[in-house]
C-alpha cells in the first residue's frame, strides 16, 4: 500500500448538497479545495426531491434557477382528503379542500420537485471543467492539532486520513475541513461527537412509482387521510412518476416492510379509487427520529454539516434543503476568510452559532409535523381534518426555508429601531424581493436579482425621491460616506464593488430623474474595459409591461426618511441603519467587526 501526503487549504469530505454548496462559494473565491467521496462517481439517483423556495432562490443567485425551473415539477396546490363518514363509507375517502402550497408572499420563486442528484449536477457544473471531486476515496480518520490559533492562516492543522479503492493512502493537512459525509460520519465519530435525541415507533415507507389510476390529483401534492393511515402524495418532475410517503401500522418494523406491503397499503389508502402500480422506480421504509449532534465544530478548524449534524423525517422536505444551506452559509465565510479580506473567530463563530440553532429549530418543528401525520395522535389529542389543514398551511412558511432567523452574531447587528426603519425586513432572516424597474435600461426585475452571489456584501440604500432637492443632498451626503467606508475594506488592486458591492433604490417617476444626478457611488468604474457600470441602480416605479411593484411598500421604508439595508454575500440581512449623520461611523464599525482593512 502506497502512502503520500498532500495540502489543501479546504477539504471537504463528501460530495452530497451540503459539500457541493460549500465548493460552489470556494471556486467563486478562487479557494483550494478538494472534495474526497466514497462513491465510484457522481450521484445518479437520490433519494430527496423537495427543493423549498429558499433553495431556490440560492440556485437563482448562483446563477442556474432557469435550469432548475425548467426541469423541475412545480407545486402550486395542494389538496387535502379524509374519510367518507358523512356519506356511509369511512373506507373510502373525498376531498375535503385545496389550498396554495405557499403564500404568495413568502417567495417570489415556487417549490420545486427535482432529483437530488440532478440538483447536484447543477452545482458541479459551477465548479470549472474539472472540479476537483476525488471519487473511490473513503476517510478514515481526521485529527486537529488544538494548538493552532483560530486566526492564524499559515498553518495546516487538520489532518485527514483517507485511503482510495485501490490502496492509495493520502495523509491530508488542511487548514480547514468539512464534514459533509452524512448520517453515519466518519468525521464526526472520529472526532468523538455523538448524534443526541430519540426515534420514534412511527414507520413510513416511501416509494417513486408509475401509477394506473383515477384518482382526480394524481398530479397535485395531497395529503390523505384515511381508515387505513396516513398518505402524503408528492408528483416528481416528468410529468410520469409520483412519490407515496405511507404511514405504516403501529408495531411495523422498517427492516421487514416490503415493497408488496407498501403497494397493497396504497390501494387501501386511496379506495374507492382505482391504484395500480405500472413499475417502482425506488422504493424504502424508515423509522423516524430526530437527532443533532452534540458538537458543530472541533476547535473552529473541522466543522459539521448536513446528515452528519442533523437527522429528522423526510415528509417536510428539509433534508437535502437544510444541508445545502448548511454548506452556504460556511463557504462564503471561508472564501472571505482565506482570501485575507475576512477575520476567522467572528465568521467562523457565527456559523456555530446560526447552524445550531437552525438544527434545533429543525429537529423540534420535524417533532411536531411528524405527530401531525401519526393516526394515533390526532385519534388521542381530537385533531380534525381541518386543523390538520390549516396546520400544515401554517407550517408553510418553515418547510419553504423562509422561518430562519440568526441570533445576533459578528455578522448579524440587530437595533432596537430596526422595524421603525424597515417594517418588513427582519434583520437575521433573508433580504426579501420585490419589483424595481432597472434606472439604464428601464426593464423591471426582481431586486434579489441585482444582487449576484460572488461573494460580496450589499449596501441596499434607499434613498426616497432624489428628484427632489431634500433627497438629493441626502443620497449625496450618504454616498459620500459610504464610500469613505467601502474604500477602507477594498484592497487597492481589487474593483470598488469586490468586497462591498452597493445598490440605490429610488422612489418616484425615474424619468426626472438624470443619470448626472446619480452620485458616482453608485456607478463605480468596473470591468475589464474600465467601464462606469450602470446596474446597481433601480427605481420603485411603474414598468411598461409588469405594473408597479410598490417596493417601499412592500419593504416597509418610509420614502421621506429613507435607509440603509446592509445584506451579506448569503442575502441574510446583517443590519439595517437610518439616513442620518452617524452611518458612516456605525457601518464602519459593524464591518469592522469581521473584515480585514488593508488600507487601516
Amino acid at each position: 500500500m502506497s502512502q503520500q501526503e498532500e495540502k489543501v487549504d479546504v477539504l471537504i469530505c463528501g460530495s452530497g448538497s451540503a459539500g457541493l454548496c460549500a465548493a460552489v462559494w470556494l471556486a467563486r473565491f478562487g479557494i483550494n479545495y478538494k472534495i474526497l467521496e466514497r462513491r465510484d462517481g457522481p450521484l445518479h439517483v437520490g433519494q430527496a426531491d423537495g427543493v423549498q423556495t429558499r433553495t431556490v432562490e440560492i440556485f437563482d443567485s448562483f446563477g442556474i434557477g432557469e435550469e432548475l425551473l425548467r426541469e423541475a415539477y412545480h407545486v402550486l396546490e395542494t389538496a387535502f382528503w379524509e374519510q367518507n363518514v358523512a356519506g356511509g363509507n369511512k373506507d373510502n375517502i373525498k376531498r375535503t379542500s385545496y389550498a396554495p402550497d405557499k403564500e404568495t408572499a413568502i417567495s417570489h420563486q415556487p417549490h420545486l420537485i427535482l432529483n437530488q442528484a440532478r440538483l447536484n449536477a447543477l452545482m458541479i457544473g459551477l465548479l470549472g471543467s474539472q472540479p476537483p471531486i476525488q471519487y473511490n476515496t473513503e476517510v478514515k480518520s481526521v485529527h486537529v492539532d488544538e494548538s493552532a490559533d483560530i486566526a492564524d492562516l499559515d498553518s495546516y492543522p487538520v489532518r485527514v486520513e483517507a485511503v482510495t479503492a485501490d490502496g492509495v493512502s493520502t495523509t491530508y493537512r488542511a487548514k480547514y475541513a468539512l464534514g459533509c459525509d452524512g448520517a453515519h460520519s466518519v468525521i464526526r465519530k472520529s472526532l468523538g461527537f455523538k448524534m443526541v435525541g430519540d426515534s420514534t415507533d412511527a414507520v413510513w415507507g416511501v416509494m417513486d412509482v408509475f401509477p394506473l389510476t383515477n384518482f382526480p390529483d394524481i398530479r397535485k401534492k395531497a395529503a390523505i387521510n384515511s381508515s387505513h393511515g396516513n398518505l402524503l402524495l408528492i408528483p416528481r418532475e416528468g410529468d410520469a412518476m409520483v412519490r407515496f410517503y405511507i404511514e405504516l401500522p403501529p408495531g411495523t418494523e422498517a427492516k421487514h416492510v416490503t415493497l408488496e406491503d407498501l403497494q397493497k397499503a396504497a390501494k387501501l389508502i386511496f379506495r374507492p379509487y382505482d391504484m395500480d402500480i405500472a413499475d417502482t422506480f425506488w422504493w424504502s421504509a424508515y423509522a423516524i427520529g430526530q437527532r443533532r449532534a452534540d458538537y458543530f465544530h472541533k476547535h473552529h478548524r473541522v466543522f459539521l454539516t448536513g446528515d452528519a449534524c442533523h437527522t429528522h423525517s423526510p415528509k417536510a422536505g428539509q433534508g437535502m434543503n437544510v444541508s445545502l444551506q448548511d454548506g452556504h452559509n460556511i463557504g462564503w465565510k471561508l472564501g472571505l476568510i482565506l482570501n485575507g479580506l475576512g477575520k476567522p473567530k467572528p465568521l467562523l463563530e457565527s456559523y456555530v452559532i446560526e447552524r445550531e440553532k437552525t438544527a434545533t429549530d429543525l429537529i423540534e418543528f420535524d417533532r411536531g409535523f411528524t405527530k401531525l401525520f401519526n393516526t394515533k395522535y390526532r385519534r388521542e389529542h381530537g385533531i380534525s381534518q381541518e386543523q390538520f389543514a390549516e396546520k400544515f398551511v401554517q407550517a408553510g412558511r418553515y418547510t419553504a426555508g423562509q422561518a430562519i432567523l440568526y441570533d445576533p452574531s459578528g455578522v448579524v447587528e440587530i437595533g432596537e429601531k430596526d422595524k421603525e426603519l424597515v417594517r418588513n425586513v427582519t434583520v437575521g432572516m433573508r433580504f426579501p424581493s420585490a419589483q424595481v424597474v432597472r434606472f439604464c435600461d428601464a426593464r423591471a426585475m426582481q431586486l434579489v436579482n441585482g444582487l449576484p452571489a460572488d461573494g460580496q456584501w450589499y449596501l441596499i440604500v434607499f434613498a426616497g425621491d432624489i428628484s427632489q432637492e431634500e433627497g438629493k443632498a441626502r443620497v449625496e451626503k450618504v454616498s459620500q460616506a459610504l464610500d469613505k467606508v467601502v474604500k477602507r475594506f477594498t484592497p487597492a488592486s481589487a474593483s470598488p464593488d469586490s468586497v462591498i458591492d452597493r445598490v440605490l433604490v429610488i422612489y418616484g417617476n425615474r424619468t426626472k430623474v438624470e443619470q448626472e444626478q446619480i452620485p458616482e457611488f453608485f456607478t463605480p468604474v468596473t470591468g475589464k474595459w474600465h467601464q462606469k457600470n450602470l446596474f446597481k441602480v433601480y427605481a420603485d416605479d411603474e414598468s411598461y409591461n409588469s405594473g408597479h411593484g410598490h417596493a417601499y411598500e412592500a419593504y416597509g421604508v418610509d420614502p421621506a426618511k429613507g435607509a440603509l439595508v446592509i445584506v451579506r454575500p448569503d442575502h441574510y440581512v446583517a443590519k439595517v441603519s437610518a439616513l442620518d449623520d452617524n452611518i458612516e461611523q456605525s457601518t464602519q464599525k459593524f464591518f469592522d467587526g469581521f473584515l480585514v482593512s488593508p488600507t487601516a
